[in-house]
């Protein structure tokens, strides 16, 4: 197999290129951020990931992997770049264009080109246009596909690994060539389609969640006011056999759940009712969540005659990793302390060593002198603190689920 360009180095790009290296395909990882650069090298991962620092140190010894800040001539050329927002959400694929003209004087026939970044529908097409319009005697002499990744953080080298493949051509043969290159490491199978379809399914997998997390936070509102355990209630629900609910949590975060949805209902607001619907209610969750926790303090000081230590347990977007990406948890504990300057409040992240805005708190230490404790993230350690009957305690993620 020919060489492997990876064009970024971020939560998917950098460990699909690890385990594209293992492979022992020749891989040459590109990043704009020379420090990203420089730590990679090193054999330093720049995120929490079990066992990916160790397979980074193994392909850099191996010689099949290391990092730069500028793209070389490769048989294989894979965008892994972020794709932002515009105003009102529209996305914005100003990096997967940047990503694209890097390597424009690099291509030449035959070479392999594939999207993974998440990506508007027509994506995959405009960058070949583009491509096409730099390089007209590149024309129908490459192969274009779009690929998205279906990975969990905290399980990636076995997701890469294992889980199916979506593989979408700009023609049946595009998509071949691209299974043939994603056959040298992933276990799963790899599903044949074309770019627009792929594009659609990666937004559509996670407008789905992003649904079915909507209807359990809605059950906890309902719940809340009906003064029952949203807990206990799809616990026995979920016994039917043919119905699956979610648990509730305090929103929806990260880079994919909560960012997709918006990539179809920006391009087909009418027909997106429901997916609009669902970003809103978990949107909405966290500042209900935030509301919650003032009203506590608020309460406290009535009753006690001071303010109370309230302890955020959690920034994560989700339980036992380090990544804080449009987190619900970020945004609750950012809302209290603006509103609340009077209150100590103590903010708890047990996977970083250190925040740029949060003076950060041991969570035993937090959780024994707080008086009001939030948890906003079901970290694992959470889960081993004994339940305090003279604390009040909001628990958004289900730690206790009390």
């Amino acid at each position: 197999m020919k060489k492997a360009c990876f064009l970024g180095l971020g939560y998917i790009g950098l460990p699909t290129a690890i385990v594209t290296a293992k492979s022992g395909i020749e891989v040459l990882g590109v990043d704009i951020n020379t420090n990203i650069v420089a730590k990679t090298n090193s054999g330093q991962l720049h995120f929490v990931e079990a066992g990916m620092e160790e397979l980074l140190q193994e392909v850099i010894q191996k010689e099949t992997f290391r990092a730069s800040t500028t793209p070389e001539e490769s048989g294989v050329y894979l965008v892994v770049v972020p794709t932002p927002f515009k105003a009102n959400h529209e996305p914005d694929i100003t990096c997967v264009e940047a990503a694209t003209r890097s390597i424009l004087p690099l291509l030449k026939k035959g070479d392999l080109f594939i999207i993974e970044s998440t990506s508007p529908i027509g994506t995959t097409e405009q960058m070949a246009d583009l491509i096409y319009r730099e390089r007209p005697e590149l024309k129908d002499q490459l192969y274009m596909a779009y690929c998205p990744e279906r990975i969990l953080p905290g399980n990636v080298i076995y997701e890469l690994e294992h889980n199916d493949r979506v593989i979408g051509g700009l023609t049946a043969e595009a998509t071949e060539r691209a299974k043939e290159f994603y056959a040298h490491f992933v276990k799963g199978t790899l599903h044949g389609t074309n770019a627009r379809t792929a594009e659609l399914c990666k937004l559509t997998e996670n407008a789905s969640r992003d649904v079915q997390i909507a209807f359990a936070n809605e059950l906890s509102f309902i719940c809340d006011k009906a003064g029952i355990n949203v807990w206990e209630l799809i616990e026995l629900a979920n016994k039917h056999p043919r119905v699956n609910i979610l648990q509730p949590g305090s929103g929806v975060g990260g880079h994919c759940i909560a960012v997709d949805p918006y990539f179809i209902s920006s391009a087909f607001p009418l027909e997106s009712k429901l997916i609009a619907g669902a970003r809103e209610i978990n949107n909405y969750k966290a500042f209900w969540c935030a509301e919650k926790i003032s009203k506590a303090i608020q309460d406290f000081e009535i009753r006690h005659g001071h303010t109370p230590v309230v302890a955020m347990m959690g920034l994560a977007f989700k339980p036992d990793i380090d990544d804080l990406r449009e987190s619900p948890a970020k945004y609750i504990a950012t809302r209290v302390m603006q509103g609340l300057n009077n209150a100590e409040i103590l903010i708890v992240e047990p996977n970083i060593s250190k925040h740029n805005t949060f003076k950060l708190t041991d969570y035993r230490d937090a959780y024994e002198q707080a008086d009001i404790v939030a948890f906003l993230t079901a970290h694992t350690p959470f889960k081993f603190l004994e339940y305090r009957t003279d604390k009040v305690i909001l628990d958004f993620c289900g730690v206790f689920k009390k």
